[in-house]
């Protein structure tokens, strides 16, 4: 950790003199520090503890929110990002204001603010601390009660992490990630290594063996309507909640807005989409290995990773492995801390307050502000051990309040010129209020359960709320387009963007070949007689497929990233000549 912080502060020492340098690392990452920030970013503690869990109690099929953010990855990388670099904005929130009004920035920044501050940042310190506590028996090693330790360890967290954020800034964050990211990498193919082995009683392809033959439907990613992702939801929902997260959620893609320019920023959002093809191998297999070495004697689901690690892992490792742990739960918390304090300075403080603000003001409001919050979290997450029963369920479904409206609006914004500021309005209103009566006020007001999965809800109120958007086009069109300029000289897209983009989905698909019954959750042996055949169809198609896209679409799309250059006015008035 020591280390970490030393070379993340020699890499950024006199680097953070600007709002950009501070908010947006001077808009100079590479894709490499993208694409590890972001791998960071997303996993945490409760990830690696909750989804080895799930795959433990039930089957490989809550892969699917890792693998399939793969396709949200290839929409940011070829289609928005271009035009986020183009505007040069900071937050998404900024874009809102430019496209629609101002008071639909505020309340999408409200969203945003309310989701974090209310349960993301705390849920996040809290399961970060009680995985801690799990793995490492802080009460016993310290001699004190669990409520002590875990206020000791989340405010342990919470510091380190703050630090990085507050003082550091986005290129602290994101250069403390990436190395972070290569010590989970090391740490997340060692555990199931060492658990092949373990079950194979010291040879690790026996252990490979025992899983492919015995129980193998533990290994089916295809997950049915009982299961904790229905496999149809990643058709409905899910593809909306990750198009969120990927390419719209601020923590997320503010490395992203970050990047040097556009070829830099789409390796780092297209590498992280195959980052996310490994997350099964050390996120749900642990998981399969343990409900073969232990079984039913394992008295809780969310136990099952920490006891691997605890048998695994032989003592000098576990410095390492508290270090990458601690690491993962840093890197979501910082990254939190920086973009809502990000959103608060640029698209409050500034806009309403001081729009003459200098960038030391600015950067002064935000540690100020990110010290606040980060205050506050301190004392709400430990709070959360008194929480009644269904906390997690809640904290899962709690982005569903803010993520399908933003998405909407941002979209059709995009691409529906005419859409007036009232349907944003109106979207999110009736998103808060819609989504809250289909997942919980049916049940709590009038007795019964829709019985309706959430990520279903996702799909349902993503359709409805373009309808709305696209009729207020049709009966009440903005009658003057607020005109969009953008610049293309960030705007150079990476040449093997398309067929990296290509490969990827072929990959995400053999993922699901090898977890499916026709790959190793084949009942009668390892695999089955179709995968080889699929596999050779899957490789030629893609072959084709990338041959096609250097050939035909790669100057196509070169051609359409060039016509984003001139704004709406000018494409008609060319089109009228």
């Amino acid at each position: 950790m020591g280390l970490v912080a030393y070379v993340s502060y020699r890499m950024t020492k006199g680097k953070v003199e600007s709002a950009d340098d501070y908010f947006l690392a001077g808009r100079g990452l590479t894709g490499i520090f993208i694409a590890g920030s972001l791998l960071l970013t997303n996993l945490s503690a409760e990830q690696l503890i909750g989804l080895n869990g799930q795959s433990f109690a039930g089957n490989m099929s809550a892969m699917a929110w890792e693998v399939t953010a793969g396709i949200a990855a290839i929409i940011m990388a070829l289609f928005l990002l271009p035009r986020f670099l183009g505007i040069g904005i900071s937050t998404i929130p900024e874009f809102l204001s430019q496209r629609y009004d101002e008071d639909v920035r505020r309340l999408t920044v409200l969203l945003f603010l309310f989701g974090y501050m209310c349960v993301t940042i705390p849920s996040m310190l809290y399961s970060g601390g009680l995985a801690v506590l799990q793995l490492f028996d802080v009460p016993e090693l310290l001699g004190i009660s669990f409520e002590q330790s875990l206020w000791l360890v989340i405010w342990f967290i919470g510091i380190i992490g703050a630090v990085y954020a507050i003082f550091g800034g986005l290129r602290a964050v994101a250069v403390s990630d990436t190395l972070n990211g290569i010590g989970l990498i090391i740490i997340g193919f060692l555990v199931p290594t060492l658990g092949f082995i373990a079950l194979g009683d010291g040879n690790l392809v026996d252990g490979m063996k025992t899983i492919a033959t015995e129980n193998p439907e533990k290994l089916n990613a295809i997950g049915s309507e009982n299961d904790s992702v229905p496999f149809l939801s990643i058709f409905t929902g899910m593809i909306f909640a990750n198009l969120f997260y990927w390419a719209l959620n601020q923590y997320v893609i503010q490395r992203a807005l970050g990047a040097k320019n556009l070829a830099e920023g789409q390796k780092g959002v297209l590498f992280t989409g195959y980052l996310k093809l490994l997350v099964p191998i050390f996120m749900l297999l642990p998981g399969i290995i343990a409900f073969h070495l232990y079984g039913t004697n394992v008295d809780k689901a969310d136990l099952a990773y920490p006891s691997l690690i605890a048998d695994l892992l032989p003592m000098w490792l576990m410095g390492f492995f508290l270090a990458v742990l601690l690491g993962a739960v840093f890197s979501s918390f910082n990254s939190l801390l920086n973009s809502i304090a990000t959103l608060f300075v640029l698209d409050i403080y500034k806009p309403k307050f001081k729009p003459d603000a200098s960038d030391k003001d600015l950067i002064r409001v935000s540690k100020w502000f990110g010290t606040f919050v980060a205050l506050v979290s301190f004392f709400v997450a430990p709070n959360l051990m008194y929480a009644p029963d269904g906390l997690w369920d809640l904290i899962r479904r709690f982005t569903g309040f803010f993520n399908i409206p933003i998405l909407v609006i941002v979209l059709i914004g995009m691409l529906v010129k005419r859409v007036p500021p009232i349907a944003a309005k109106l979207v999110i209103g009736f998103h808060v209020v819609t989504y809250y009566f289909l997942v919980w006020g049916t049940e709590q007001w009038f007795g019964f359960d829709l019985g309706i999965n959430f990520i279903h809800i996702y799909g349902i109120l993503f359709v409805l709320e373009t309808t709305i958007m696209l009729v207020f086009a049709k009966v009440r069109p903005m009658q003057h387009i607020n005109p969009i300029r953008i610049d293309l000289g960030r705007v150079k897209p990476w040449r093997h963007a398309i067929s990296t983009s290509i490969i990827l989905v072929a990959s995400m698909i053999f993922v699901y070949f090898v977890f499916s019954p026709i790959g190793l959750a084949y009942a009668d042996g390892i695999v089955s007689s179709w995968f080889w055949p699929a596999t050779i169809a899957l490789f030629v198609v893609t072959g084709g497929l990338v041959w096609a896209s250097y050939r035909y679409w790669l100057p196509k799309y070169e051609a359409y990233l060039t016509n984003l250059g001139t704004t709406d006015t000018e494409r008609e008035e060319a089109i009228g000549e």
